[in-house]
């Protein structure tokens, strides 16, 4: 059996121990810089962490990229195009790289335009609300294909080579496959070393390929095998597009994004140089991981546009739009359904905000922060995308075009809503961020006591845990006693949102509480209390948010008025809160596990009579086997 055989053969035997270890082995585990989301976890409002916020940087140079780039768009961008035939033009593309919106991150120094990433995030939110297809084109090129890993972990060799590429060039990113998503540890394609090391074989099939159909450059995430001289591992390579052996077998079809150049890419005896290797053997997923702690405020920033837009809508469509007697948004159905959406604008507008500027301001460790602002903005963007939806009625379900080709503003709601849904999936899904950020939350309590709760070490490594648990936890628990949120003058600096300040300062210490009880109660079988786990990171998501809403709301520059949506988000925000404190305790969780087992085993098969299956016939997933392709390259070439 060959090394690339055998890479297969284990992928199916891997287990939950193997997965979970491969997983912790590519997480950061120091902590070097402050977190502002750590220390919420561990019952600390640490607000001098974000509090002054770090000056934004204006830029002369942004400033005129960003009135070039909406001019561009406002011109050159047809969006009903783009969503009628399903991609973006040339002339759009070409037009995007004159312009330098595909190197806006990239330093000077190798071509790019080397601007902050809060313009970059400004950037995506024009673009995004052009279409919405361009903003998952420059955001898969810019944070997580070529350029981020190989500007934060390529040699200066490596830099100097790829980064003026991508300033003109498209890059995609390769980890998925057909079989495997979120868990790596069963990743197949295979990096196999010659045998002077001067190059290496890769093998595999990579799905979702954002980009992937059109790009230039590719990062492909792909296993070595460890042999003598080679640690092995997921590793990184950049990989030419139209190197030979690789073959773009589909383009997909989605149910938004309809212009996304997203496929199913096979690769095939594709002989790469062992200088285009990111980082050593073995690094791949830190690389990754590390790469989308900045890369993944690119969501929050289309999340944030798309909000601001439904904003726009439903406020001039709830005062045009009359019935019994008065303008729907003065009926008290409606109007809740745009205080939404206006406070969660504002606070979806204040996470990113605050993000980017510790991103930029590159002094504090962020991977909490990012993941919860990637988390919190698709789900409450998709909510405001919902809702913007039910107060069109009838028009929000109707395409934009139906609605031109009959006199009325082609408002394209239902297409926004479509879009919008990926945006819960991609970059790590919901339920994926949950259990990523639980681990981060947890961490603490794991470095201290981790060993007391592993069946797998031994006596004395317990008995030293045990030491350190009970020094840590004389300290720490006294602390989640009491608090400035008590102190009914605390945080007086903030004026009527000072109130909203001290909930957050309770809530954070009590929501250590409860992480503390959880982990005291079901120790080591914790993780597998997902939904407990995903409620305690909601919260913590929610305490973000309203902390950045009022910080964001007292900033130099901000309109007064950013007080009163504030507070109006922190009303709304300490609701769902409460609620998610009382799902801690009181909850279906177990009853829904034993519902679920029994339907997994065909208990109800009666319950799916009546019905027609309208599903095309085929297997669940595809067969991706190692060899040379048999169907059709549908790679697209950019004509310039």
């Amino acid at each position: 059996m060959t090394k690339v055989d055998d890479i297969h053969e284990d992928r199916t035997r891997v287990d939950a121990d193997h997965a979970r270890q491969v997983a912790e082995q590519a997480r950061e585990t120091r902590w070097d810089r402050p977190s502002f989301g750590k220390e919420l976890f561990l019952g600390r409002l640490r607000l001098d962490l974000i509090d002054p916020l770090p000056r934004g940087e204006t830029s002369v140079e942004g400033e005129a990229f960003l009135e070039r780039l909406r001019v561009f768009c406002e011109t050159k961008v047809d969006g009903p195009q783009i969503e009628r035939d399903a991609w973006i033009p040339d002339e759009v593309i070409n037009g995007l790289k004159d312009l330098g919106a595909f190197g806006i991150k990239i330093p000077r120094a190798y071509g790019g335009l080397g601007l902050p990433a809060v313009y970059y995030h400004r950037a995506l939110m024009l673009v995004g609300t052009a279409n919405p297809s361009i903003g998952a084109l420059l955001s898969a090129h810019q944070s997580i294909g070529v350029p981020q890993p190989v500007k934060m972990f390529g040699t200066e060799q490596q830099k100097q080579e790829f980064l003026p590429r991508c300033v003109r060039e498209i890059t995609a990113f390769l980890l998925t496959e057909p079989d495997v998503g979120s868990d790596p540890a069963r990743l197949a394609t295979s990096a196999v070393p010659n045998e002077d090391g001067s190059s290496y074989t890769l093998d595999g099939v990579k799905l979702w390929t954002t980009n992937g159909v059109l790009a230039d450059l590719l990062v492909v995430m792909a296993r070595v095998p460890a042999s003598e001289g080679h640690r092995g591992g997921i590793t990184a390579f950049v990989v030419e597009a139209d190197a030979e052996g690789i073959t773009v077998e589909n383009r997909n079809s989605f149910l938004g994004l309809r212009g996304i150049e997203n496929g199913v890419t096979r690769l095939h005896n594709v002989v790469v140089p062992a200088a285009n290797r990111i980082g050593r053997e073995g690094d791949g997923l830190k690389i990754a991981l590390k790469t989308l702690n900045t890369g993944r405020l690119s969501l929050p920033a289309l999340c944030t546009a798309a909000s601001k837009w439904s904003l726009r809508i439903a406020r001039q469509w709830s005062s045009q739009r009359v019935q019994w007697g008065r303008p729907i948004g003065e009926h008290e159905a409606i109007a809740g359904k745009i205080s939404f959406i206006a406070a969660t604008s504002f606070a979806l507008e204040a996470v990113l905000e605050v993000s980017g500027r510790l991103a930029d301001a590159d002094r504090h460790d962020i991977r909490i922060e990012a993941a919860l602002a990637k988390l919190f903005s698709t789900e409450l963007s998709w909510q405001v995308a919902d809702e913007l939806v039910q107060i069109r009625g009838g028009r929000g379900y109707e395409t934009a075009e139906s609605l031109a080709a009959r006199g009325e503003r082609g408002v394209p709601a239902e297409q926004m809503l479509r879009d919008m849904r990926i945006n819960r999936i991609f970059e790590g899904s919901s339920e994926i961020m949950r259990l990523l950020i639980a681990r981060e939350a947890v961490d603490a309590h794991l470095s201290v006591a981790g060993d007391i709760i592993d069946p797998k070490a031994d006596m004395q490594h317990k008995a030293r845990a045990a030491a350190r648990a009970g020094a840590f936890y004389a300290r720490w628990l006294p602390t989640l006693v009491a608090g400035r949120g008590q102190v009914p003058s605390a945080f007086g600096a903030y004026g009527p949102l000072s109130e909203h300040l001290r909930f957050v300062e309770r809530a954070s210490r009590r929501l250590a509480r409860q992480i503390f009880y959880g982990m005291s109660r079901w120790q080591a079988r914790l993780e597998h209390h997902q939904l407990f786990l995903g409620r305690i990171v909601d919260i913590g998501a929610e305490l973000y948010a309203m902390s950045a809403s009022c910080v964001y709301a007292r900033s130099p520059g901000q309109d007064e008025s950013a007080v009163e949506l504030a507070d109006a988000f922190c009303n709304q925000s300490r609701c769902r809160v409460e609620h998610l404190f009382r799902q801690l305790w009181r909850n279906t969780d177990a009853n829904d596990r034993v519902i679920s087992r029994q339907v997994l085993e065909n208990r109800y098969p009666w319950l799916e009579e009546g019905i027609l299956d309208a599903s095309i016939d085929g297997p669940w997933i595809a067969e991706a086997r190692n060899g040379p392709s048999q169907r059709q390259n549908h790679r697209r070439i950019v004509s310039g």
